[in-house]
């Protein structure tokens, strides 16, 4: 009997092939799964707000605040914009960190911000150095200083 099947295979008989076409129906399966987890988990994802500053419409700066002066140099000068006890003058990294924390911890409510301003020919890695070393001292309410762009007729 198996002789007459091989006999049968080679006198012409159907020999079966092999698939050539992809099954894509599990490929379907998963792409719906990882639909359905993105539209579950979309809406908990609360996305992180950043405040930048806007240069087209930069708002009125503080009346009491104290501002570092970064010049080309890169010597740093403190000026307090206080009306009741203005002060100006030049100051080290060091000491400028004493100074801002004696005069946020005058009005621990709402302690005055720390406005930066820097020569547009400073490297930015000296503005940055700034800005990290108020930061480890836990400096609150650090900025910058921007200039508003002229109005466009």
């Amino acid at each position: 009997m198996a002789a007459s099947i091989r006999g049968s295979a080679m006198r012409g008989g159907r020999i079966r092939r092999s698939m050539s076409e992809i099954n894509v129906v599990p490929y379907i399966d998963v792409m719906l799964v990882l639909l359905v987890i993105f539209m579950v988990t979309a809406p908990l994802i609360t996305p992180g707000t950043i405040e930048l500053p806007s240069v087209a419409k930069s708002s009125q700066a503080p009346t009491v605040a104290i501002e570092v002066i970064i010049k080309a140099d890169r010597s740093m000068s403190v000026r307090v914009r206080d009306p009741k006890a203005p002060l100006e003058r030049p100051i080290t990294l060091s000491d400028l960190t004493a100074l801002v924390l004696q005069y946020q911890a005058r009005n621990p409510g709402s302690p005055p911000p720390v406005i930066i301003s820097a020569d547009k020919t400073v490297q930015y890695d000296a503005v940055l150095q700034v800005m990290d070393h108020l930061q480890q001292q836990r400096v609150a309410r650090v900025g910058l200083s921007v200039k508003p762009a002229p109005a466009s007729p």
